[in-house]
Parts: C-alpha cells; structure tokens; sequence
C-alpha cells in the first residue's frame, strides 16, 4: 500500500508539472480574433444632424441661428406657420448625433448613440431628441434616431459660481436608433477568407498561418506579407463557413512584440516592454537643484532723529546637488533587472525618462524609445 501511495504521490506531482508547463507556455497566447480581423467585416461610421427639446432653459440662445432654422423648418414641416422672428430656442439645442453600424446589422436592430451640442446650450440634461436621420460615407440614411438622453452629469450655479461635474453638453442614447438599410455582404459563399493583424508583423503572421496549417491539415493557410493571411476554406466547411470562422478564431498565437519603451513627459509615465535590453553601460544621475529667494532689509532710524527709513533688497541663491550614485547595468538583463538597477540609483519617473534618453543616445538600449 505505501509503494502505490509513493506511486499516486508522484503521478500527481508529476500531472501538476505538466499542467504548469501548460499554462506557462499559454500565458502569453491570445486568440486569432483578437489578433486580426476578417476582411470585410467591420462597422460603419454614421451621423446626423438633429434637434434636443424639453431642455430647461439651457439651450441654445437666439445668437444661433442655425438652431432657430432649424426649428422653424421642423415646425413648417408638421403644418405650423411660425415668424423666425418671434421664436426663442432657450428650451431647444442644436447636436450631432453619431453612431457605429455593426456588421451584419438587419432592419430593425437597434444600436447606442452619441449626442452632442453644436451651439452654446449649457446643459443637455433632461432633453429629448427628435426623430434624426443617420447617414453613413455614401449620404445613404442607414438609420433614424429618437428618444431620451441620459447625460450622466449636472451644472448649477450662477453668475458668481457654478457647480459641474462630468460633461453636461454631451449625452448618449442606449439603443436610440433603428437600422433602417442593411450593408449589403455575403458572407456564405466564400472560397478564401482574408485576415488582416491589427498590428503588422512577419513572425506573428507566419506563427498564425503555422497554427491554421497545424490544426486543419494541409496548407490552407499562407502569408502574403507581414500585415496578411489568407485562409482557403476546406471542402467539409464550405457549408458550415461559420463554424471553421469560430474554430480558426479560437486558435491561440503568441504574438511577437517590439522592443519599446513609451514614456511621457507631461505625466511621468514610463511603460517597458519585456523584450526590452541594454548593453553594459555605466549610469551616474545626480539631481542639481537652485533655489533663488528675494529678502528686504528695512533700516529705520532711531527714534527723534532727522533720519529716513530705507529699504535695502537682497537676493539668496542656494545652489545644492544631491550625491550621485554610480550603477552599472550588465548587458542583456530583463527589464525586472533594469528597473531594480534604476531603482537602487533612488531615480524618480522623471529621472528615469532622462537616464533612459541618456543611454538611447548612447547606443546602449536595444529598443525604440517613444516619447510622447
């Protein structure tokens, strides 16, 4: 009994090691999906142009004209004769609506859109919007939007002081428009399938066409160049092309990424990739600071005498700079090991954004440095 316990012990043991292997090899691997993208399916950008009503108070003034005309227009068309003259569109606010088609959208979906003020309305909150039409590139109406906005902030206040939080004169509209003409795309009766990386690159293409190869057989699947791949549908699929769609979608890849460092000034912030490497390279930072300060000196005669008060400025400079430490960081290390180098110099954010400039400049670092 003890040698098969020492035997279940170890098969155990041994089923954990390999499932370790397992998910340590997957740990980097994303789906094909969200890798590329298939040819031909993607969304389509829309907008229109419409009114907001029901505002209290905080709409457009009659400064905009475009706004008056517009309700005038409106007015006009649903049998009301109004002087342009004598409107006021306090309660009435110009925006732009715009909205993203979803491939294989039928008649009658609904999708979310964005309102947004054109004029000088304050607030958005509480209003309506009325029935908009949505055009895509081609002046085509894709489809028509109305309902209640949800804006998700306030503003108060008066003349003295004001309270806002969030966005007031932008809103959005869950499921506000109605598709009206569907994109035209056939997607069943496709030979090959073209996908396209969102980020280009040889070896993440060739690992995605070796993954397809691998798990359909054949040669299906080849590059044409670093930014895409094209797939030849199988005879068993031909019919059931949604089905290999998923299953290809499904396969994980490991992309390959570029070495790069992206820092911004204006924040601090500094974001290393892991295949970031340095050379042997010597680093010495030492922060240099000046502090100039102005002080009077008021000399006032005693008292009785016939003498005058005088006023006698004098100027403080203060020059300090701190110790600097002098590291040495070893060719190849990973970037645990560059930022724990740096990190033993005392360097602040800032300070990393210049070392890592300084060792750019010196033909050290083996990545690209974006600034932005």
């Amino acid at each position: 009994m003890i040698i098969i316990k020492k035997i279940q012990n170890k098969i155990i043991i041994l089923m954990l090691i390999l499932w370790a292997v397992v998910l340590l090899s997957t740990a980097e691997a994303s789906r094909i999906k969200e890798l590329a993208q298939l040819e031909g399916v993607r969304s389509n950008q829309l907008v229109g142009y419409g009114l907001v009503v029901g505002l209290n108070g905080t709409g457009d003034s009659n400064s905009t004209q475009f706004t008056t005309q517009s309700l005038v227009n409106m007015m006009e068309r649903l049998g009301v004769t109004v002087d342009p003259n004598k409107v006021k569109v306090a309660n009435v606010a110009a925006v732009v609506v715009t909205a993203d088609l979803p491939a294989f959208s039928r008649a009658g979906t609904s999708i979310d859109v964005a309102v947004s003020s054109v004029g000088d309305a304050s607030n958005l909150a509480g209003g309506t919007l009325l029935m908009t039409p949505l055009k895509a590139a081609d002046g085509k109406i894709y489809a028509v939007a109305q309902g209640p906005l949800v804006v998700g902030s306030l503003a108060f206040g008066g003349k003295a002081a004001k309270v806002q939080k969030n966005h007031p004169t932008a809103g959005r509209i869950p499921d506000g428009a109605l598709v009206e003409r569907e994109v035209s795309f056939t997607f069943g009766q496709r030979a090959a399938l073209n996908y396209r990386l969102k980020n280009s690159d040889f070896t993440t293409v060739s690992r995605m066409s070796e993954a397809v190869n691998k798990r359909f057989g054949g040669n299906i699947a080849r590059s044409l160049d670093a930014g895409q791949m094209q797939v030849t549908v199988p005879e068993k699929y031909q019919n059931r092309l949604v089905d290999f769609v998923s299953e290809l979608e499904l396969l994980n890849v490991t992309p390959d990424t570029l070495a790069r460092i992206v820092v911004n000034e204006k924040t601090g912030t500094i974001v290393m990739g892991d295949k970031v490497r340095i050379s042997t390279v010597a680093v010495s930072h030492g922060n240099l600071s000046l502090v100039i300060s102005e002080r009077v000196d008021v000399s006032q005669p005693n008292p009785l005498s016939e003498g005058e008060t005088v006023a006698s400025p004098d100027t403080l400079v203060d020059v300090s700079e701190d110790k600097g430490n002098l590291v040495v960081l070893n060719q190849g290390i990973s970037i645990g090991e560059v930022a724990s180098a740096l990190n033993a110099i005392g360097a602040t954010p800032r300070d990393l954004i210049a070392i890592f400039q300084a060792i750019k400049a010196a033909g050290a670092l083996y990545a690209d440095l974006v600034i932005l």
